[in-house]
């Protein structure tokens, strides 16, 4: 399958600063056909980099979104609106939407729906907490976490969606899971899709790893089995460094 290097630029980048991000990299990435790439900036800087990317082989996502089409939900991003603007994918669940503003498994799970429902391509993301790690609670934690969030998600759906895996305490950190332990949990979560959907949806499925990604560890990281790409934080933020990064062989 095809990897998948997507960018969280996170609350970064004002619109100026996005498109002059955008004007770099796509000349450092503008022949490779062997990686899908997603940028996801600000919510205010969608269109202006939907206009820029057009035509190009960067596909626009969203770092969030509520799961109503429209209403009184005052600060809230409906997923016709990232339609309208040009996304094609979304990111639903990020550890810091779960730790910063509460999100549960059930609310994710309702995002997914949604976002299906509207023709856009989660990026599912799981992971567990340094302490969850120190008490051999990772696995719980994945199953927990994958478990809830594809509740009622069938197979048709399930294709559209990829699983990033991001160990919490790697996030931001500097600290990256080593490949060996990246691809531990990767394998996991390869088996516990097969377990609730069949052999063609794990084997399909992308799963990709986040958590302090660079140019410097992604070759190592993708010369696993069960690696199939990277959610980039702050090295995204860099048009030479994700250009780097992109440049996977």
């Amino acid at each position: 399958m095809k990897p998948l290097i997507a960018a969280n630029w996170k609350m970064n980048k004002d619109i100026k600063e996005s498109v002059s991000l955008i004007n770099k990299f796509e000349i450092l990435i503008k022949n490779i056909k062997n990686v899908e790439i997603v940028v996801c900036p600000p919510f205010t800087s969608l269109n202006e980099v939907n206009k820029l990317i057009k035509g190009s082989n960067i596909d626009l996502g969203a770092q969030n979104m509520y799961f109503e089409e429209k209403g009184a939900f005052t600060g809230e991003i409906s997923p016709l609106m990232l339609k309208d603007a040009g996304c094609e994918y979304v990111i639903l669940g990020h550890s810091e939407r779960r730790q910063c503003f509460n999100e549960t498994n059930e609310l994710i799970n309702k995002k997914i729906k949604a976002a299906l429902k509207n023709k856009l391509k989660p990026i599912l993301c799981i992971g567990e907490t340094l302490e969850q790690r120190e008490k051999n609670e990772t696995m719980k934690t994945i199953e927990n976490q994958l478990i809830n969030c594809l509740n009622n998600i069938n197979e048709k759906g399930m294709k559209n969606i990829s699983v990033a895996y991001e160990p919490v305490w790697a996030i931001g950190t500097g600290k990256n899971a080593t490949p060996q332990q990246a691809e531990e949990v990767h394998k996991f979560i390869r088996k516990l899709l097969l377990k609730i959907y069949n052999k063609n949806i794990a084997e399909n499925t992308r799963i990709i790893y986040g958590g302090s990604v660079k140019p410097s560890n992604i070759k190592e990281l993708m010369k696993m089995e069960n690696i199939n790409g990277a959610l980039v934080g702050g090295a995204s933020l860099d048009a030479e460094s994700f250009g780097e990064l992109c440049n996977i062989k």
